[in-house]
């Protein structure tokens, strides 16, 4: 991977942090530990253990392996730690089971990278790893250099070794690169779709590297210079061997700690994971695990909700307990947060500014802006911590958990663009084909024929009706697609040189002409009327933005502004969000009903099913969870009676989105004010 040329400094820790790392049992725990004791402790809650493993650390001044179960509790646990400023890094499990032919190069780079790192002694402060990932053992140093290369301009490079090399190790060679884990070779220019980082540009001249480049995959054009490159490959064989492995824990320094949360629940997914290993060479048990733990480092603590872990007879009780369970209602829910600040130190951490904005609005409306604190942080669950009797309790409360605004954290992938050679890619001899024209054909294969003006020469073999074939030359690939029919069956081929295609084709053509002109005379009898000219964004929107816990595409993006563009005009909007699964369509559609409520109108929101409907009516329900709007779902889920209630409000304007199917469109559907569908 590229070298960063700068790094982002971390954040300072919050005073309050410091009160959490002077308590008497952390104290307890610290010393223990550093006195090379084993030990247990009882009572934890929330994400209480990440930060009493950031807090333990601290004391010791030594580094801190801490296991949790999960692997999403891995990424939760290292981006608390990252917010209390500490120096954290993840050991990944590879994803896939042992036994399986597929390396996931992001996970396998940056579980390598890490390795390497610690052997050069390096060692983080706090080192994160899910069960799973200790299970898997990892190569050796000197197997280690084999699978890592480091390319820096002035080296020597043999582009043919470093093909097999990329091949061998996981990754895909082609034609240009789109996607991580790819790379191509033109001349003396090699690209790499380095997994987990920028794609990279290897600049040759002769066997000399003369540049390193990060690439720009919209113009495939060189952008930052880099110092230099690393790159990792390795093949399924190096990585499940009983012989050139060694424990993960020997690669640790001797000195490092462990914390284990949940004892039991690490030994079930760990005992589940084995179940499921198909080829257990270079995997450990967890009993092993614990075992190597043990004998490597210097002290292990185990740290549970109710059991009494490992060693009952030196567990240590914390003075912890979880949040209360807040009400549904965001106003009841901030009421009973103001009611805890009076008995607690209350810290309400915000993932954002917006949050943080719109928490102090809350606040202030129900008489508790002095009374709460606010700190922009990222927590996962919240806790109460009772340090002593002198000190007042001090209550984290995470923002989401107040609201019930609890979502997947996903990692974010990117998202390789397509090209117009791609839609051929997938065709193999005996798919059908259409050509522009000659029509619907069987295709049979690629085949290389000799020609007097080009000499040797690649083409499309087509097979038509009465087994008539027609060889297509590839620099004309363009005339011929993958046929897609509305029926399933076979489709009848075209007869080459036949008449029935062209007037199928004119027929087709008609249509197509017909419905256009359809279309442009209903945009013109729209065009004609007056729109709403919404109003620019208010403060209210800009914070609902601003609340939105992932991070927006680039088309994404775009497409908000577009049709915040429409809304703004005097002419009605008419536009279709296209985009597939998963690709952030609601959110476009859930702003744009925000902007319609925050203008006084209404929004009425069409779903082609009952399920959908229900779906999105918790999604809007969620996400808009702290501002005062009313929203309602329309459909069969709902009783007659309430249907009924529904409608009237509808009419009175009291309802400000309502979601449902086709019961939107009923004869006794009236609005007081609508302004977006």
């Amino acid at each position: 991977m590229p070298d960063a040329s700068s790094a982002k400094p971390p954040p300072a820790p919050p005073d309050w942090f410091a009160v959490f790392a002077a308590a008497p049992a952390v104290a307890e725990i610290a010393n223990r530990l550093g006195a090379g004791d084993t030990l247990s402790a009882r009572g934890v809650a929330g994400s209480s253990a990440v930060l009493l493993a950031a807090a333990v650390q601290q004391r010791l001044e030594r580094p801190l392996l801490l296991v949790v179960a999960h692997l999403d509790e891995a990424d939760e646990a290292c981006e608390e730690l990252e917010g209390l400023g500490v120096d954290v890094a993840r050991l990944p499990a590879m994803e896939v089971l042992p036994g399986e032919t597929a390396i996931n190069l992001e996970l396998l780079t940056e579980r390598l990278t890490l390795v390497r790192r610690l052997d050069e002694g390096g060692a983080p402060s706090v080192l994160v790893a899910p069960i799973q990932a200790l299970m898997q053992s990892v190569p050796p140093a000197t197997q280690l250099e084999t699978m890592l290369r480091v390319i820096t301009p002035g080296d020597t490079l043999d582009v043919g070794e470093l093909a097999a090399w990329l091949d061998t190790g996981g990754y895909r060679r082609v034609d240009a690169i789109e996607a991580p884990g790819e790379f191509a070779i033109r001349g003396g220019i090699v690209d790499v779709a380095v997994a987990g980082a920028t794609p990279c540009r290897i600049d040759l001249f002769g066997d000399e590297v003369e540049g390193l480049y990060e690439i720009d995959l919209d113009t495939m054009g060189s952008d930052r210079r880099l110092p230099r490159l690393e790159l990792v490959a390795a093949t399924v064989d190096q990585l499940q061997s009983d012989t050139d492995v060694r424990p993960f824990s020997d690669v640790l320094p001797a000195a490092a700690v462990a914390m284990l949360v949940e004892i039991i629940e690490l030994t079930e997914q760990g005992r589940s994971y084995w179940d499921r290993v198909a080829d257990a060479r270079g995997i450990l048990a967890p009993p092993a695990v614990f075992s190597a733990l043990q004998r490597h480092l210097s002290a292990v603590v185990d740290v549970n909700q109710f059991s009494a872990g490992s060693h009952p007879e030196a567990a240590i009780e914390l003075p912890l307990e979880a949040l209360p369970t807040f009400d549904e209602s965001a106003s009841t829910a901030v009421d009973e947060l103001v009611e805890l600040a009076r008995e607690t130190r209350t810290i309400v951490l915000c993932q954002n500014a917006g949050e943080t904005q719109r928490l102090g609005e809350l606040l202030t409306e129900h008489g508790g802006a002095d009374a709460v604190v606010r700190d922009e942080r990222y927590l996962h669950r919240g806790f109460v911590w009772h340090a002593d009797d002198k000190t007042p309790p001090l209550a984290l409360v995470p923002y989401h958990e107040l609201l019930h605004r609890y979502h997947t954290r996903r990692r974010v992938r990117r998202i390789a663009t397509s090209r117009a050679m791609d839609a051929f890619v997938d065709l193999q001899p005996g798919d059908y084909v259409v050509h522009r024209d000659h029509g619907i054909a069987r295709f049979l294969g690629l085949r290389t024929l000799a020609t007097a003006r080009e000499g040797q020469t690649e083409f499309l073999t087509l097979e038509f009706a009465k087994t008539a074939k027609l060889n297509v030359p590839v620099a004309k690939i363009d005339l011929v697609q993958k046929y897609i029919g509305a029926f399933s069956g076979t489709p009848e081929l075209s007869t080459l040189g036949g008449k029935r295609w062209q007037k199928q084709k004119e027929k087709v053509s008609e249509a197509v002409r017909d419905l256009a002109a359809e279309m442009l005379r209903l945009q013109a009898a729209r065009s004609s009327l007056p729109g709403i000219r919404f109003p620019a964004d208010t403060t209210w929107q800009r914070e609902f933005e601003a609340e939105f816990p992932y991070q927006e595409t680039e088309d994404q993006l775009a497409a908000i502004a577009a049709v915040k563009r429409d809304m703004a005009d005097t002419q009605p909007m008419d536009r279709l969000v296209c985009g597939d699964v998963g690709f952030g369509k609601t959110e476009v559609a859930i702003r744009a009903a925000f902007k319609a409520v925050m203008s006084g109108k209404q929004a009425a929101i069409l779903a082609p099913t009952t399920v959908l409907a229900d779906q999105h009516y918790h999604t809007f329900r969620e996400r808009m969870s702290d501002f005062p709007i009313h929203i309602e779902l329309l459909s069969r889920y709902r009783t007659p009676a309430h249907q009924r209630k529904t409608v009237e409000h509808l009419a009175k304007g009291s309802i400000d989105i309502v979601i449902g199917t086709h019961r939107l469109i009923s004869k006794d559907i009236r609005f007081k004010d609508l302004g977006l569908v």
